[in-house]
């Protein structure tokens, strides 16, 4: 081809024609389409979190009794009450033994996530295994567990079979009562926690376990060098969730126990100044500074345990 040609074959070749600008009214749509996306979520979420959460702020400071259609505004008397009575903090003491189980729940969940990540047999029966409990009702829980403890149940029944016979109370005393359910929770979250794990212990690249085994790496080297560091933000993650539940517990002491025995939560003990005794004004008020030291332990953890970027390749 010559270079006449050439330029002539060039010259044919016709030129792609400019995109024509957007108009006014495509720009608004393509702006307003995520909106009417979001707009049901975002419903749902002012109308059942964030509203009820401002009328509870309202409520605290008032004599509200939960029936009477007369407020009267009281100020901060109740936030006063709150603390300057000592029996209302005092109960979070029986926080620590769910602090401990936490702890525990969070080793084993590790454990167990960073064992069946790799190829173990049976791994996928005992994946489901592990994450039935969290699947199950609280309230069932609570029921199963309560012939589980009670006297001559099946934990008692279970240990004379290994000749241990045994006359203690499981849920009579203080101590073994706040063990026994800090036990459950373990039992209950474990699955929640066990997936978070292995879900993120799956998304770290294959490719890092290769090169370390080549380097002569066991499994204990890959976990401290490659598994910690790149779950380091789902690990902080569970912590802060299993600080704020162990602070909020409810659903299975009160089910279990309902506060008897050494056993009363703060939630609980809320949950009682509203309905039991009629003193919604000082319960909202209570949840409020419960809420305020939640948010203030996350933010003290954030702050010693920063969500820095994790960067393994």
């Amino acid at each position: 081809m010559t270079d006449t040609t050439r330029k002539a074959a060039v010259e044919v070749i016709p030129a792609a024609p400019a995109p024509a600008p957007a108009t006014r009214r495509t720009r608004f749509r393509r702006g307003l389409t995520p909106w009417l996306f979001l707009l049901a979520p975002l419903a749902l979420l002012i109308t059942f979190t964030y509203a009820p959460i401002v009328n509870m702020l309202a409520y605290s400071f008032t004599d509200w009794d939960g029936v009477s259609p007369v407020l009267h505004y009281t100020g901060t008397e109740n936030y006063q009450e709150v603390f300057t009575r000592p029996d209302l903090f005092e109960v979070f003491w029986v926080s620590g033994y769910y602090l401990a189980a936490s702890a525990v729940q969070i080793v084993l969940a590790l454990y167990f996530a960073t064992v069946l990540s790799f190829d173990v047999r049976f791994r996928n029966f005992f994946k489901g295994v592990l994450f039935f409990p969290y699947l199950i009702n609280g309230v069932a829980i609570g029921f199963v567990f309560l012939y589980f403890f009670q006297d001559g149940g099946t934990l008692d029944s279970v240990l004379s079979l290994f000749g241990v016979h045994t006359d203690h109370a499981w849920l009579g005393t203080p101590a073994s009562a706040n063990t026994s359910l800090a036990g459950i929770s373990v039992w209950r979250y474990l699955g929640l926690n066990f997936v978070l794990f292995l879900g993120a212990i799956q998304s770290i690249p294959g490719e890092l376990y290769e090169a370390a085994e080549l380097d002569g790496a066991n499994r204990w080297d890959q976990f401290r060098h490659i598994i910690a560091p790149g779950i380091k933000p789902v690990l902080t993650l569970t912590v802060i969730l299993s600080i704020s539940g162990s602070l909020s517990v409810f659903e299975i002491p009160y089910i279990m126990t309902g506060g008897a025995t050494g056993t009363e939560t703060f939630v609980i003990q809320t949950v009682n100044l509203a309905f039991r005794f009629n003193k919604t004004g000082l319960a909202s008020a209570a949840a409020v500074v419960l809420l305020l030291i939640i948010l203030l332990v996350t933010w003290v953890q954030r702050r010693l345990v920063p969500d820095d970027k994790v960067d393994l390749v």
